[in-house]
């Protein structure tokens, strides 16, 4: 018997060449002439809330507000990030900021 064969042997082999450099493939070029727009104060904060979300080590985010978790994270003397505190204390009743990121999907 002969060697075993695969699905890639049906295909030529192609090399790719190295792109130019400075080229990262994970981000689009800024158009010519436009200048990227730096991030407002809003999108920064909002920025902060996503990552608190997505940091696990402050316990389970869904069924409860940002400000809860934090109480709970600063309860359990987790040292939850005070900034976000600060942020969450500036907009009382704006759900953007109040909720997290998964209270839109049922448990």
């Amino acid at each position: 018997m002969g060697r075993k064969r695969f699905i890639t042997d049906a295909f030529p082999v192609v090399k790719r060449r190295e792109g130019p450099a400075g080229h990262c493939k994970g981000k689009l070029a800024p158009e010519l002439g436009e200048e990227p727009q730096p991030l407002s104060v809003e999108e920064v904060e909002l920025e902060l809330l996503r990552q608190f979300d997505l940091a696990w080590q402050y316990g389970p985010c869904t069924g409860i507000t940002r400000l809860q978790r934090w109480q709970r994270a600063e309860q359990m003397g987790l040292e939850p990030p005070p900034e976000v505190r600060q942020v969450l204390r500036t907009h009382p009743g704006d759900p953007r900021f109040q909720y997290s990121l998964w209270h839109l999907y049922p448990l």
